[in-house]
């Protein structure tokens, strides 16, 4: 279809040049033949032949020098206005929307590429002044609370029950401060893509009996029933990098599943990909609450997140791991019911993809 267009446009441009060929050659004989009168002198044919095709040379020569001007000029208007553009995203402002009628030429496709980047600029400076937002609250809260405990235990009247609550709150927000940079760190390094990525063959269903026992003291602690479905399957993945996803969702499903309750752990084998779903039936979340929990500091529920001392940034570390690996992780819940997991990861990993 775009050859054929091609073809249309070539075609109509030279009926174009001949149509203006016969036209400048109509006007240069009658121009030179109106000369010769107005001289009086009767030129032979030849000669009347040579000066009309060269008003035709002229004609055609002025016409193209008159183009070339107006369109230099039009030309030049258009780069000013890319390289005002350009200037003003290099200083910030992504803003910046070029609406020039051009045709679908490399010259179109520049300015579309601007116009592209500067939309993706412009998200991009969005995420990370969010981003900038979320990592100061969330340092705040236990500054606030580490500088306010702190001051009060200069109080040398304090009772002894009440200094050693006030230090076990200051360790508790140490710990949570150590937890976030922790994550964020980590977080971090798995975006720049020079994070260390080796894959290998292992037993998912050994590592998930390992992080379930690893995890036991906290189940036990709330006389959760651990329920295991698994069969014998090998994958090639990153072990260490996968035994973080497990960590990370089953010590959500844990953190908010109530005392005796129960949380399942099971797979479906597809051809190539194998499904793990992960299940309690704790506090659950809501439908808006779940297209944000992959969200970096996103906490469904505030006031458990933060007794807790969860930062928001477990989930993320998930969802970016999931994708290294060419998965895929979803959440279905209904509040005060269940919640459940799934990650679908590939059972082999192309090297040439892991590599890239």
């Amino acid at each position: 279809m775009r050859n054929f267009k091609n073809c249309l446009k070539l075609f109509l441009i030279l009926m174009l040049l001949l149509t203006i060929s016969i036209v400048f050659a109509f006007i240069s004989y009658h121009i030179t033949s109106w000369l010769y009168d107005w001289l009086g002198k009767h030129p032979q044919g030849f000669l009347l032949q040579l000066w009309t095709v060269v008003g035709v040379f002229v004609l055609f020569a002025c016409t193209v020098i008159i183009t070339f001007l107006i369109g230099l000029k039009k030309q030049r208007n258009y780069w000013n206005t890319i390289v005002d553009a350009l200037g003003r995203i290099a200083k910030g402002d992504f803003t910046v929307k070029l609406d020039l009628k051009t045709d679908e030429d490399q010259f179109g496709q520049l300015i579309h590429g601007i116009n592209h980047m500067a939309v993706e600029l412009g998200e991009m400076e969005r995420m990370r002044q969010e981003f900038i937002s979320n990592v100061s609250h969330e340092i705040q809260s236990p500054l606030t609370s580490i500088n306010g405990f702190a001051k009060a235990l200069k109080n040398i009247d304090l009772p002894e029950d009440k200094r050693q609550h006030y230090l076990a709150i200051i360790e508790m927000e140490s710990n949570r401060l150590s937890k976030i940079s922790d994550n964020l760190l980590k977080l971090t390094s798995l975006e720049s893509q020079h994070h260390p990525f080796e894959p290998s063959h292992y037993r998912l269903d050994k590592q998930l009996r390992n992080v379930v026992l690893t995890l036991e003291p906290n189940w036990l602690a709330k006389n959760i029933d651990m329920d295991l479905q698994l069969e014998n399957v090998s994958i090639m993945a990153d072990e260490d990098l996968i035994n973080q996803v497990w960590m990370n969702l089953l010590s959500n499903s844990i953190k908010f599943t109530p005392a005796a309750g129960t949380i399942s752990i099971s797979m479906t084998k597809q051809i190539d990909t194998i499904t793990i779903a992960i299940r309690d039936n704790g506090i659950g979340i809501t439908l808006e609450q779940q297209k944000h929990v992959f969200e970096r500091f996103y906490k469904a529920d505030q006031s458990r997140t933060a007794e807790n001392g969860g930062s928001g940034l477990g989930l993320s570390i998930v969802k970016k791991i999931i994708d290294m690996h060419y998965g895929t992780i979803t959440v279905e819940s209904m509040p005060a019911e269940f919640t459940t997991f799934f990650v679908t990861l590939p059972l082999e990993i192309d090297q040439t993809r892991a590599n890239a």
